[in-house]
């Protein structure tokens, strides 16, 4: 069985399903990207908790952690299902680990996990695993979270991490609902942004990007708040040590909205 890579992916808004842009296009093309898993493992950033926590749930249903998109998005489903026992051996090695997981019997497929695997894998017909970020914990928690779960890339593991590359909401509210000019320095400092991380992924300076919040360029006007970013960590640290990192994709939305992915070998 072939060694899987690893995936990050930035997986937009509710409607990256029904609309017609650069990273809905990507995401439909991630199955050719990677061999075909046995199961997927996706980290959400909308799958909060404190510490880690493995969904266990053999028939995951729906979340729509979302207000006011197309009435259509409400009534998608992705009926993937669960898989209890490859949750028990991502707990098994969490533990070895020394992470102390936590479980969950009975938890839905919210939309940082839903949206892009509908798009990536639209059969649904490989089951799938959720893992929580934490946020209130750092970059290298959630590289050790991804670095304790690498064995399963042997097993046919697809691990995804599912976050985003930049996440200002502030100025996406701002500007898409409240009809204000965007910042015109935002693009500059997302293109900053996004740029020191391609750079820092393509050399393997670990040390440089779990230290981001002090040595990545605008960090606060990326990432107000930090857990759209945790998953990326997540995904690199899966890959195992000294992984080639590619960037597969990177558009951007309204000029500020990066939509970065990348693949880890």
């Amino acid at each position: 069985m072939a060694t899987m890579p690893t995936l990050f992916v930035s997986h937009g808004g509710p409607d990256i399903v029904i609309k017609d842009t650069p990273a809905r296009h990507y995401l439909e093309t991630v199955s050719n990207l990677v061999p075909r898993p046995k199961a997927i493992m996706v980290m959400s950033a909308h799958f909060e908790t404190h510490g880690v926590t493995v969904v266990t749930d053999p028939k995951p249903e729906m979340i729509y952690d979302f207000r006011g998109f197309p009435a259509e998005l409400y009534e998608m489903v992705y009926p993937a299902p669960g898989a209890p026992a490859l949750a028990e051996r991502v707990l098994s090695l969490l533990e070895d680990a020394g992470l102390s997981p936590a479980r969950i019997g009975k938890r839905g497929y919210d939309h940082g996990t839903w949206t892009p695997m509908k798009l990536a894998f639209p059969d649904a017909d490989i089951p799938i695993v959720q893992v929580s970020i934490d946020p209130n914990r750092d970059a290298a928690w959630h590289y050790a979270v991804g670095n304790a779960l690498s064995p399963l890339r042997e097993e046919g593991v697809l691990l995804v991490g599912s976050g985003h590359i930049t996440h200002n909401l502030r100025a996406f509210f701002s500007t898409m609902r409240q009809g204000m000019a965007v910042d015109p320095e935002l693009p500059g400092k997302v293109r900053a942004f996004t740029q020191w991380f391609a750079q820092k992924l393509a050399a393997n300076d670990t040390q440089a990007l779990l230290d981001w919040k002090r040595q990545a360029p605008f960090p606060a006007d990326n990432h107000p708040t930090d857990e759209h970013l945790m998953p990326i960590f997540f995904a690199y640290g899966a890959a195992g040590a000294s992984p080639r990192a590619e960037r597969v994709h990177d558009s951007v939305d309204h000029g500020f909205f990066a939509n970065d992915s990348y693949l880890f070998h």
